[in-house]
């Protein structure tokens, strides 16, 4: 899908006066800064996927690294597993960063996104006054009710030789009969302080400026970094019995125990077996 400017149309999805529009020139002004990481931040109204849109101007050589896409409204927003990720239009933060991590190992370029929701979790913590945990590996969690709600989800995808994008969607401003399924919530249900979606996007870029910064300078070492400790202070996962449920319909169930130095999930199973798990979806059997 084309994107589409600001002026394209007078739809009613737009006119939501609590929901007002982002302000790419203050955005560029609070974030586009030399010797800084993010070299610039496009926005557009409406998209299928900013993660597609970087990604293919990253492959045609057009943009550069710290490019930033931000889209008001996303049609085909795509999740892990290629769910699909749909929103009301300016309910939430949906944006895509394109990284070029020269000098880390590509081993180690795995951790990009759980560095990435390690940085989202503490910028919404820091500037919405929202306790955000992390779901193995990349889901946003809050708490809505007394329930563990997913607020925001992250995907990283290869851009030309030397490029990972790296996607993140977050439910802001939406309200209960908005929710897509029961089981998603919004940092607004969620008691924020601050649902204004400037102040969000900047600290949530900010965090992940430094926490890139911190694990680039490591040369992508997560323990060096501190990014791995991070993560597992964060992630709700661990301490949990949870069912990973594997490529080739296989299925392990065990306790969560720890991410190794590959980002992988370690379930240690009845048999007393400790298995690594790379790849998977995660379901929580029991709290922690």
């Amino acid at each position: 899908m084309t994107p589409r400017d600001a002026s394209d149309d007078n739809s009613s999805r737009w006119s939501d006066l609590d929901r007002p529009p982002l302000n790419a020139a203050a955005l560029r002004r609070g974030l586009v800064r030399e010797g800084g990481l993010w070299s610039d931040v496009q926005l557009v109204r409406s998209t299928g996927s900013t993660n597609s849109d970087l990604v293919a101007l990253a492959d045609q050589g057009k943009v550069t690294e710290g490019a930033v896409l931000v889209a008001e409204e996303q049609t085909a927003g795509r999740g892990r597993l290629e769910r699909q990720w749909t929103a009301p239009a300016r309910s939430g933060l949906f944006f895509s960063v394109l990284l070029k991590p020269t000098g880390v190992p590509v081993a180690r370029w795995g951790w990009l996104p759980l560095l990435t929701g390690v940085a989202v979790a503490t910028g919404l913590s820091r500037a919405a006054g929202v306790d955000t945990s992390l779901k193995w590996p990349n889901d946003l969690m809050v708490g809505v009710g007394g329930e563990e709600r997913k607020t925001g989800g992250i995907l990283a995808e290869r851009a030309g030789e030397d490029g990972v994008v790296i996607g993140v969607g977050i439910n802001v401003s939406l309200r209960a009969e908005e929710l897509p399924v029961p089981q998603a919530g919004s940092l607004a249900l969620a008691g924020a302080v601050n649902t204004d979606r400037d102040p969000l996007l900047r600290a949530v870029l900010r965090s992940l400026e430094d926490w890139y910064g911190r694990w680039r300078d490591a040369g992508g070492d997560p323990a060096t970094s501190g990014l791995q400790e991070t993560y597992a202070a964060g992630c709700s996962t661990l301490g949990r019995v949870v069912r990973a449920e594997l490529p080739g319909d296989r299925a392990l169930v065990g306790e969560a125990v720890a991410v190794d130095g590959d980002g992988r999930l370690v379930i240690a199973t009845e048999e007393g077996v400790q298995e690594p798990v790379g790849a998977g979806d995660i379901v929580h059997l029991r709290p922690a």
